[in-house]
């Protein structure tokens, strides 16, 4: 993915907590957002349209318009869409895949975005940066960070489970994508962004720390500011450095093998965690796994349902999903000999770790 252009703005509104969806009518027509209410809502399936019809009595002059897939056509379907109207805002609600649409589309029309998120799995909530996929493989496109991010607690317990934990994975990641980063500083000369740095980080340590789960609301306040501030570090700096590295490369990798295997943020832990044993970063090692292992995360291959073999072609496979990026997996440079051997010899890392 190219560098993503630079800005500096920020979230006008940051609302994470219990009944946020109550005052969104009123959020969307502040001044600085819609004097009016005239608004795109972007809703998938499911919970986004149940608070579209929520916002729908006091937003009249609002059009609602129902996504599905989060593909590049469908994006580019509602890019056609929101040309046959003047629209102050879009807003997208739902998941990932939605809100993803929803900020390509925005970006191509040049109207500012706010999300609405009622699941937690990945950074995409506040990041610059839109999945999408195309004949088949998912793309990274750059796209304008929203204006405002509310996420409504009551909305993303009733959503399921494993993909709220999975946003778990996606913040822990930046563990080691920052040690990537530092890592092409020292081997490279390529620049760190301190600012960048520090707002991804400051995410996955809080989330490393808190002995919560997805059912204490002090710990999914605590997940959905990690991933809103990841997005955040990603604008700052222009690129998906700061939440992206060796990690994302054996995620990206074993989507484009094995299609479905599991969930964005499920691949991004787990492939963290590889990468961290691969640094030889004892400690990180263990506080990843315990993170890991007490949210019900995937640790090792099998528990994403694929063998050893298929991780050891995913991980060859992986610096090439990333040509422009060095990790600790092009430092290393393993052989499919190599990388079997050291994937042993995890799997014995994390068997003494328990």
């Amino acid at each position: 993915m190219p560098l993503l252009a630079r800005t500096i703005l920020t979230p006008l509104h940051i609302d994470v907590r219990r009944g946020a969806v109550a005052d969104l009518a009123a959020i969307l027509v502040d001044g600085r957002i819609s004097a009016g209410g005239d608004v795109a809502v972007v809703v998938g399936p499911g919970q986004g349209e149940q608070i579209a019809e929520l916002i729908r009595p006091s937003l009249r002059s609002a059009d609602v318009f129902t996504v599905a897939g989060g593909t590049l056509d469908a994006a580019d379907d509602l890019g056609a869409k929101l040309r046959h109207r003047s629209y102050d805002a879009v807003v997208g609600i739902g998941g990932g895949k939605t809100i993803d649409v929803a900020k390509y589309a925005a970006t191509r029309r040049g109207l500012p975005m706010v999300t609405v998120a009622t699941a937690l799995a990945n950074d995409g909530i506040a990041s610059p940066v839109a999945s999408l996929v195309t004949d088949g493989i998912k793309g990274s496109y750059g796209v304008h960070i929203p204006i405002a991010v509310i996420v409504d607690l009551d909305f993303v317990e009733a959503g399921p489970e494993r993909h709220n934990r999975a946003g778990i994975g996606d913040v822990v990641s930046n563990i080691s994508a920052l040690a990537d980063w530092e890592l092409a500083r020292q081997v490279r000369g390529e620049p760190v962004d301190g600012l960048a740095a520090s707002l991804a980080r400051m995410g996955a340590e809080a989330v490393l720390a808190h002995r919560g789960d997805m059912g204490d609301d002090a710990f999914v306040t605590v997940l959905a500011e990690a991933l809103i501030s990841t997005g955040l570090a990603m604008a700052v700096c222009g690129t998906s450095r700061p939440a992206s590295g060796g990690c994302h490369e054996i995620m990206h990798a074993v989507d484009a093998l094995y299609p479905g295997t599991a969930s964005h943020g499920e691949l991004a832990g787990l492939g963290a965690l590889f990468c961290t044993f691969l640094r030889g970063d004892e400690r990180r090692f263990a506080e990843m796994s315990a993170c890991l292992a007490r949210h019900g995360l995937p640790r090792l291959p099998a528990d994403v349902g694929l063998s050893d073999e298929r991780f050891v072609e995913a991980v060859q496979f992986a610096p090439a999903t990333r040509p422009d990026r060095y990790t600790i997996l092009e430092h290393l440079a393993m052989s499919p000999t190599e990388t079997r051997e050291r994937l042993a010899d995890y799997a014995g890392a994390l068997r003494d770790l328990g």
